[in-house]
């Protein structure tokens, strides 16, 4: 009997993946998780075998979570699901842990197809990114500065890129603004950037944001 946790904080969002997904695997059985806390507590509390976890959960970042995953139960599977796109968050998701990434608006069909194939201890990205992957092994790759950044630091030069401010930031990923500020400061050093507005022209010119 399959068990899969479902953690996304809408509401919505969960029940229409459920329903997609017990329509293709008969027997399953799916538990919820709206913020970091409950995927936790449910992942100390019961065995699983797949969480299919959106990147952005209020609490902690989905990247922090897949660390705490990786140390409570290194040897379960876990399918990314986000809104950004593979380009963006792929690479840093499959290196901190993640089984596979799924992009939100992929087809049901293709959702299917990946945690079908993560649970046959497979990993998953889409046919068009694995070829990508492909080409940069064979190519000589230079990396490129925003590599430098954490996970954590990535998303905040992202929002700042946007446009948001410091206290927005904050707001949105559930942090004080002294921490968003300290990102901020490790971020602009480490790209060798000695403001806001240079941070934007990046963002914008290496198509880091949506």
């Amino acid at each position: 009997m399959i068990k899969i946790l479902i953690a996304d904080d809408h509401a919505i969002l969960r029940r229409g993946l459920k329903e997609i997904l017990v329509r293709e695997l008969e027997g399953a059985i799916f538990g919820e998780a709206g913020n970091a806390q409950q995927v936790v507590t449910r992942v100390q509390s019961q065995v699983w075998d797949l969480i299919i976890l959106d990147i952005n959960m209020p609490g902690r970042s989905g990247f922090d979570l897949l660390g705490d995953l990786r140390q409570l139960r290194p040897e379960l599977p876990v399918l990314v699901l986000s809104v950004h796109s593979e380009d963006q968050y792929a690479k840093r998701a499959l290196r901190a842990g993640a089984a596979g990434y799924l992009n939100k608006e992929t087809a049901p069909k293709e959702l299917v197809k990946a945690v079908r194939k993560v649970l046959a201890g497979g990993r998953y990205v889409s046919e068009a990114f694995a070829e990508k992957l492909a080409m940069d092994l064979g190519a000589e790759v230079v990396p490129v500065p925003h590599e430098k950044l954490s996970a954590r630091e990535f998303e905040v030069m992202r929002m700042i890129g946007s446009g948001k401010t410091i206290g927005q930031i904050a707001g949105e990923l559930h942090l004080g603004v002294t921490t968003v500020s300290t990102h901020r400061a490790r971020i602009l050093k480490k790209m060798g950037m000695a403001n806001n507005a240079e941070l934007m022209r990046y963002v914008l010119a290496n198509r880091l944001i949506d």
